[in-house]
């Protein structure tokens, strides 16, 4: 099955020049989405995983999946002001100006086993910023997991120390 064909491109996507990669429609069909998973899976190699984190939002969605089929445990990693206990932030740069995420402090427990998930590596601000609160509270990056990567933005080259595994290149 060609998952990439469930990726639909929306031109002038958030902004005017950007075509954004809309995994709706990957989402919406069952089949399609199960063997998105068995694919994630498959490019683990064996590793066990204590704990996957997903970044928000849209890692959220086969983050869990992966979580439920790993018997791992799901962190959620989100903007300021989004959790609702006691949280370690990390802040990154954008192209114009700096962001920040954030994960509760009591989510990850030394020497745990961590997959990192989104659904895509672009620049790499965030994927960079997830690991360093990962390794903050001493979880250990088994891999960084996306569903596709935009290879053009070189975001791979931020988290290079890591085993990055990407289904789709563009």
């Amino acid at each position: 099955m060609d998952i990439a064909a469930y990726i639909r491109n929306i031109e002038d996507f958030p902004t005017k020049g950007v075509a954004f990669k809309d995994i709706t429609p990957l989402l919406n069909n069952a089949e399609a989405r199960a063997k998105t998973l068995e694919m994630l899976i498959e490019k683990l190699n064996g590793h066990t995983v204590d704990k996957v984190v997903g970044i928000e939002s849209r890692g959220f969605f086969f983050g869990t999946l992966l979580a439920q089929a790993l018997n791992a445990g799901f962190i959620p990693v989100r903007k300021p002001g989004k959790l609702p206990y006691t949280t370690f932030s990390q802040e990154y740069t954008l192209e114009y100006g700096t962001d920040m995420l954030q994960i509760h402090t009591d989510a990850i427990f030394p020497d745990e086993k961590i997959l990192l998930h989104d659904d895509v590596l672009a620049t790499g601000g965030t994927a960079e910023a997830t690991c360093r609160l990962i390794e903050k509270l001493g979880g250990n990056i088994v891999q960084c997991s996306f569903l596709m990567e935009l290879d053009f933005l070189n975001g791979r080259e931020k988290i290079k120390k890591y085993d990055v595994q990407s289904l789709l290149h563009y």
